[in-house]
C-alpha cells in the first residue's frame, strides 16, 4: 500500500457521523474513498459548495464543477452551490467540523507553513488561514519526510499560515496529537520502531502510554 493510500485512511477513521468537513487539495481528497461504513458526513469546498462528493471519474466529469484546487468532482443529489460570501460565512462562522490539509511544515506548538516556500512563486495562501482558525478541527495530513527531511519540526522554518491551530498530525509511520505539553505519539506503525521515528522527526516526541501499534493498511 502506498504511503498516501495509508494517511487518507487512517484520517477517515477520525470522521463522525454528521460532521460537515473541509477537504484540502491533493492528499486529503483521497479520505472520501475511505469513509467508514456507517458514518455520514458532508464535504465542503471553499469555492462554493456543499454536499461534494467524490473526485470524478472520466465519464463523471462536468466541466463547471470543481473543487477548491480544480480538480473535477461529483455532487451528491443533496448538494448546493453557493457564492464565495455564504462559503467563507460559513468557515469563518465556525460551521465546519473539521478541515484536513496538507502542509510543508508543521511544528510541536501546532504551528502550520503550508502556503509558500520563500522565492517561489505562488497565488496565495487561499482559504487556509480562514479554515484553520474557523473550524473546530484541524487535522494534517502529509508524508512524514520530503527527500530525507522530517516535515514535523521543533519550530517551523517557513512563513506560517497560522498559529497553534493544528490539533492531530496524520503520516504514513505515525498518529501525533498537538497538546499543551508538546506533541504526543498515539499510534505507530507496526512496521516502526519509537527510534526510527524519533530519528525521523525534527521535533521532541512524547511517546503515550497507551500507544497503538496500528497495522499499515489501517494507520
Amino acid at each position: 500500500m502506498n504511503p498516501k493510500e495509508i494517511i487518507a485512511r487512517r484520517v477517515a477513521k477520525e470522521f463522525k457521523d454528521g460532521q460537515l468537513i473541509n477537504l484540502g487539495i491533493g492528499l486529503p481528497t483521497l479520505t472520501t474513498n475511505y469513509i467508514e461504513e456507517g458514518v455520514n458526513v458532508t464535504f465542503q469546498s471553499e469555492n462554493g459548495m456543499v454536499g461534494m462528493g467524490t473526485v470524478a471519474k472520466e465519464d463523471e466529469i462536468d466541466v463547471n464543477i470543481t473543487n477548491a484546487g480544480a480538480q473535477y468532482v461529483t455532487i451528491n443529489d443533496d448538494g448546493v452551490f453557493f457564492d464565495s460570501a455564504v462559503s467563507f460565512g460559513l468557515i469563518r462562522g465556525g460551521h465546519v467540523d473539521v478541515t484536513v490539509l496538507g502542509a510543508l511544515e508543521v511544528d510541536q506548538h501546532g504551528n502550520l507553513a503550508n502556503w509558500i516556500v520563500p522565492g517561489k512563486m505562488v497565488p496565495g495562501m487561499g482559504g487556509a488561514m480562514d479554515l484553520v482558525v474557523g473550524a473546530k478541527r484541524v487535522i494534517v495530513a502529509m508524508l512524514h519526510t520530503v527527500k530525507g527531511k522530517s516535515k514535523i519540526l521543533k519550530n517551523c522554518t517557513l512563513p506560517l499560515t497560522a498559529q497553534g491551530v493544528v490539533d492531530i498530525i496524520v503520516t504514513e509511520l505515525a498518529v501525533m496529537k498537538v497538546t499543551k505539553e508538546g506533541l504526543v505519539v498515539t499510534e505507530i506503525n507496526e512496521g516502526v520502531t519509537i527510534e526510527e521515528l524519533k530519528e525521523m522527526t525534527d521535533a521532541d516526541l512524547i511517546i503515550s502510554d497507551d500507544l497503538l501499534y496500528a497495522k499499515e493498511q489501517t494507520i
